[in-house]
């Protein structure tokens, strides 16, 4: 029944209406008993002005038992008692055997109702007061020799119906606890998709800050390449415009790409984790031939037999010899590099040496003065390294000139 009544609530269905149903079935029934007891079974009275009122007494109260629970059980189970005490309804034990008539079925209902509607203390008083003073009423209204049956027939079927009540609600709690979790989880992993996005949005921020600090270094020394040329050879000079303009569209294609996935989710309507392919150590060499553009002597050279490299681990590598030669550009200008990959079976890993001879070497070449000087570069580079698991070593060299020296392990 209750299940019943919380499904209708479920629905949209006012409390109090659900109730009144409860209160209508229960006075429905209570007017037929007279017609299905056939009239020589026990010595009832008759039905008249009183055992109406008395029906009506049992169960209309259920009409507001939300709001008055207690009230409801307390005026349902007198009028219950005075029914059977004027003999309008058999005994609920006697010489014809036991009768649980639904007069006795209201008391077992609003007793149910109480214990799930309720709070603990006053339905604990329910059960320890209320039922056996109850009970110990319709015993000693029973015919003689009954009385015990009476008391424990009653007992029994108003404990019942307690326990159930104090079932429904305790599994009623659970539920609700259990959607409060799960609620919660769902929050929960929600923000951390959010924190993810966040995490991924900022890497690819970091790689986009890479991809023009080196295009913009390269641009930069291009220019100052070509107007170094300009006077004595202007046919290299034009192609040193057409590398830095084609460095320039190369820039504004990969910062599209990459904002596009800067974007938020309401913005694009994509998936931000949907980033463009990253770069790997196949494409070294296309790197350094876009950097021998710029006037810098590149010597490039690999060792060994490459090993198979996680994504992260191929992207780290290419960043570390890309931001190695911004370095070298920035500081050095075009001086003598040497890149060296060397891939190592025992123990796998993949080493890279990037040095140049320092501003120095190339006699009368002088370095692009560096932006800031702030070092941001070296910085990037140790994040990286420790993010996959490597090692990083920079430093001077004794001969001049600058080292970066990195390792990294394929797995």
């Amino acid at each position: 029944m209750m299940k019943a009544t919380g499904s209708l609530a479920g629905r949209g269905v006012p409390a109090a209406l659900t109730d009144t149903a409860l209160a209508l079935l229960a006075a429905g029934v209570c007017l037929a008993l007279p017609s299905v007891i056939p009239p020589d079974s026990q010595d009832l009275r008759a039905p008249d002005t009183c055992w109406f009122i008395l029906i009506l007494l049992v169960a209309l109260p259920m009409t507001v038992h939300r709001r008055l629970p207690l009230g409801t059980l307390l005026v349902t189970a007198a009028a219950a008692s005075t029914m059977q005490a004027l003999r309008y309804v058999p005994h609920l034990s006697g010489p014809e055997g036991t009768s649980i008539g639904p007069t006795y079925l209201a008391v077992a209902t609003a007793v149910f109702l109480t214990a799930v509607r309720r709070e603990p203390w006053i339905t604990t008083a329910v059960a320890g007061i209320f039922i056996p003073l109850h009970s110990l009423a319709e015993g000693l209204i029973a015919p003689a020799g009954y009385r015990l049956t009476t008391f424990l027939t009653q007992a029994v079927t108003l404990l019942a119906a307690w326990a159930l009540g104090r079932l429904t609600k305790a599994r009623a709690a659970i539920r609700d606890e259990a959607v409060e979790r799960a609620a919660a989880l769902e929050r929960e992993h929600a923000a951390n998709a959010r924190a993810a996005v966040m995490h991924e949005r900022a890497r690819i921020a970091r790689e986009l800050h890479d991809i023009v600090a080196h295009n913009v270094s390269l641009m930069v020394v291009q220019t100052i390449a070509a107007d170094r040329v300009q006077d004595r050879d202007p046919e290299k000079a034009h192609e040193l415009h057409a590398t830095v303009e084609q460095t320039g569209r190369d820039t504004v294609t990969e910062l599209r790409r990459l904002l596009d996935v800067l974007r938020t989710d309401e913005e694009t309507g994509t998936d931000p984790s949907k980033e463009p392919p990253q770069p790997t150590v196949d494409g070294l060499p296309s790197l350094i031939d876009s950097v021998r553009d710029t006037g810098l002597d590149v010597d490039y050279s690999v060792l060994g037999t490459p090993l198979p490299l996680p994504a992260g681990t191929h992207l780290t590598a290419y960043r570390i010899v890309q931001e190695a030669l911004t370095n070298t550009m920035k500081h050095a200008g075009p001086t003598r590099t040497r890149v060296q990959l060397i891939w190592e079976d025992g123990p796998e890993r993949l080493t890279i040496r990037v040095c140049d001879d320092g501003p120095d070497a190339v006699a009368g070449r002088t370095p692009v003065a560096p932006a800031d000087g702030t070092g941001h570069g070296l910085v990037g580079m140790r994040e990286r390294i420790a993010a996959v698991g490597g090692t990083l070593h920079t430093g001077d060299r004794p001969g001049g000139g600058f080292c970066v020296h990195a390792v990294l392990k394929p797995s």
